[in-house]
């Protein structure tokens, strides 16, 4: 995506704004935020680091803990971060806004989008949320040629300390080794991207439609029951 829009001729000027108080520990927050700055450096674009802070996204998606992957704790998730980008933006006089969590298939599109759209609704049309189709075919392959060329490192969860429980809680019922942050070895595969065409089939539909699936039946049968979710995952 940064890419694609460093090379769009229409475009004046392209700003990273690193907003991500979500992602937790802060080991993992600091190794995906240090990648992001070296990209932006080898491409010659503005980063704006903002602080982390992590109290106020607890408090936000309090009483969401055992909502499933792509539930009420994503939307609010999408929306803080949506707010804050849009309120710099505005700010500081750029027209538009986007966000890199539109481009993966792990995250529901519409969802994404219905975040970056609420975000603008209040600037009364002097802001827009610029949607295209990032999750294609083509558009994911290049992510991971991307990642491959940077050896960018591998992330093993969403980011934030629920994905990684329920991450680490899956990995156990299935006999997996628990996630590692940061380190050269990976708890799952390799530590950082090499293959741009395994990475992508790793992020192909099937795979994704499969993982959500299980996640829905595990919230179906089991909910905030912690007794219960431990008895669910057994049957994966």
């Amino acid at each position: 995506m940064v890419e694609e829009m460093h090379s769009c001729p229409e475009l004046e000027e392209v700003v990273v704004f690193f907003y991500n108080p979500n992602i937790h520990p802060r080991k993992e927050y600091e190794i995906r935020k240090e990648e992001n700055k070296r990209f932006c450096e080898r491409l010659s674009i503005k980063f704006i680091d903002v602080d982390y802070d992590p109290d106020s996204w607890y408090t936000r998606t309090k009483g969401m803990e055992y909502d499933p992957e792509r539930g009420r704790r994503c939307t609010s998730c999408f929306d803080m971060r949506m707010e804050r980008t849009a309120l710099y933006a505005s700010q500081h006089g750029f027209h538009a806004i986007a966000t890199t969590n539109a481009t993966s298939r792990w995250k529901d599109a519409k969802q994404v989008d219905g975040s970056g759209y609420k975000a603008v609704e209040k600037y009364d049309g002097l802001l827009q949320y610029w949607c295209q189709d990032w999750q294609s075919d083509e558009m994911t392959l290049r992510k991971y040629q991307i990642s491959a060329e940077e050896k960018f490192y591998k992330q093993e969860y969403c980011g934030c300390s629920y994905s990684l429980r329920d991450s680490n809680d899956w990995r156990k019922a299935n006999g997996i080794p628990k996630i590692q942050i940061g380190g050269e070895e990976a708890g799952l595969g390799e530590r950082y991207f090499s293959d741009p065409l395994v990475d992508a089939e790793e992020e192909s539909q099937d795979v994704v439609d499969e993982f959500f699936k299980q996640a829905n039946e595990l919230a179906a049968k089991s909910g905030n029951d912690v007794k219960k979710r431990k008895e669910a995952l057994k049957v994966y």
